[in-house]
């Protein structure tokens, strides 16, 4: 019991200062003789508080996530403008938020392109969000702009296995050896509407709090950073199952 409040007095004074305004005077001196006291007995009091304090953000920003999730289906699922990987009509959808420019996200790539072979029926919809300054812009609209000429997944395939950076004369040279209308392609990119399409992607990231790519969505699950093709299939298996 001793513990438990030392626990929660902890964490009311790391609480900051909106906590620390509901106690008189006297009794933040007494928290903080307590704390004084009990520390100089205990140092782990305090890591403790701290985890808990962690958990206990993991746990909001986790809900904030469900909800932010629940609340955005059509955006997330049904935008019939945003490009589709796998199975247009599989049974279990992911929705990934990525970046070209992520590391990260180049390493999720090869492990996504083994689950669209080994699962037929599995969708997999695109969330380009670059936010990784100009290049990842640059390379976001060229593949939107790649998307109009039926080569969205042939120009994003090679982009996220280029080693270099993503600059104009990159991506023309991919574009080109893909069977893209390179002039074309440049045209388009400077649409005003692929420009609103990506703000909106990136509107719909913030809206579900998703801090960095990439990031999956699978049913009411976000799933941040890249994970091996085990626990994608274990996830998918789970949806499929969680679905009937």
């Amino acid at each position: 019991m001793r513990r438990a409040f030392l626990l929660a007095a902890a964490g009311l004074v790391a609480g900051g200062p909106a906590l620390a305004q509901s106690f008189t005077d006297a009794q933040r001196d007494e928290i903080v003789s307590i704390l004084r006291e009990a520390l100089r007995r205990d140092p782990s009091i305090l890591r403790d508080a701290f985890a808990a304090i962690q958990a206990a953000e993991e746990r909001e920003r986790s809900e904030a996530q469900r909800a932010g999730i629940v609340a955005h289906p059509a955006a997330r699922f049904d935008n019939p403008g945003d490009p589709v990987r796998g199975n247009p009509r599989g049974d279990v959808t992911i929705v990934e938020f990525f970046d070209v420019r992520c590391p990260y996200c180049k390493r999720l790539h090869e492990d996504m392109e083994q689950l669209i072979r080994r699962d037929r029926n599995v969708r997999v919809v695109m969330k380009d969000i670059p936010i990784l300054g100009p290049q990842s812009v640059l390379a976001a609209r060229a593949l939107l702009a790649a998307q109009r000429q039926g080569k969205y997944a042939e120009l994003h395939d090679a982009l996220m296995r280029m080693r270099g950076e993503p600059t104009e004369a990159a991506i023309r040279a991919e574009a080109q050896r893909a069977g893209l209308d390179v002039p074309r392609l440049l045209r388009e990119m400077d649409d005003p509407a692929i420009a609103r399409r990506i703000e909106a992607n990136l509107a719909l990231s913030r809206a579900l709090r998703i801090e960095g790519t990439p990031a999956l969505v699978i049913g009411e699950t976000l799933i941040p950073g890249a994970v091996p093709l085990a626990q994608l299939e274990a996830l998918v298996a789970q949806e499929r199952q969680r679905a009937r």
